[in-house]
């Protein structure tokens, strides 16, 4: 957990400055008319009380000197401070997820997100128990927490209780655009353990399809979507383009910034163009 605090001239040296030695200290340069501003504070309330950095407001109007001195123009001004040197933020408004990102780059890390991490590993390496557990104690703390929720859906996906998973992405809507499309990802994953269990392939074309089902199940995506482009390429048509909705799928799953998506979407155009 961070800390928040009101910076004037007289204290920014040292819970600006001298304070960034320790950890890295996020500016926020806002005005009280500005509604933009009030748009961000909540935000960045929030975020501090997950990850271990200062959160330092300034008030251009009430320190003037201090925006002319930085160089704010407009506001919200997020700047940031390490080691005692002024790097570069961000001007507006941004999304949460957008400054988590950020502060990712920042090498912080939320308990949650540490959380997370250590719940991945206990999912890749089989300990269910442990798994869990975390999920257990990590719902009671951020129950309504986006990430979390797709996590949780994606174990019971690999302890294969799908009415479950299907259950618990329900509180993720179409309007939650920024994990919608993974829930949907997830849903499509439950839908294709279904068809390996149910289904019994009758040609090579399936023989593939299934295939590359199972190593998407198993989260070997690189192998997986190898072969849905070698169907793509070999009959658009199969399964109503199926192989194609399926490397869509998995690139919802990864993320857009995912070095797999970005290399098999090349590849995805370049077979179909």
């Amino acid at each position: 957990m961070g800390v928040s605090i009101e910076v004037n001239s007289d204290n920014f040296a040292a819970e600006v400055v001298q304070k960034s030695y320790e950890k890295p200290v996020v500016v926020d340069f806002f005005a009280q008319w500005c509604g933009p501003c009030q748009m961000l504070k909540p935000i960045l309330e929030k975020l501090v009380q997950e990850y271990d950095f200062v959160l330092a407001k300034v008030d251009i109007d009430q320190s003037p000197d201090l925006a002319n001195t930085y160089g704010v123009e407009g506001v919200p001004d997020v700047k940031i401070w390490m080691q005692g040197e002024m790097r570069d933020g961000f001007v507006g408004v941004l999304p949460e997820p957008k400054l988590r990102s950020l502060l990712s780059e920042l090498s912080l890390k939320s308990e949650l997100e540490q959380g997370l991490e250590t719940l991945q590993t206990a999912i890749q390496t089989g300990d269910a128990a442990t798994a869990k557990q975390l999920l257990q104690a990590l719902s009671e703390e951020y129950p309504e927490d986006r990430r979390l929720i797709l996590a949780g859906a994606r174990f019971l996906v690999s302890q294969n209780k799908f009415e479950s998973a299907t259950k618990l992405l329900t509180a993720i809507q179409a309007d939650d655009k920024e994990y919608f499309a993974q829930a949907q990802a997830i849903k499509a994953l439950i839908q294709f353990q279904q068809i390996v269990t149910e289904s019994a392939a009758e040609n090579e074309l399936d023989e593939l399809f299934f295939k590359a089902i199972r190593l998407t199940l198993n989260e070997d995506y690189a192998a997986a979507l190898n072969l849905f482009l070698e169907l793509v390429g070999r009959n658009r048509n199969y399964r109503g383009d199926g192989a194609r909705k399926a490397m869509i799928m998995i690139f919802d799953l990864l993320g857009d910034d995912h070095p797999l998506t970005k290399e098999y979407r090349k590849q995805l155009l370049l077979v179909l163009y």
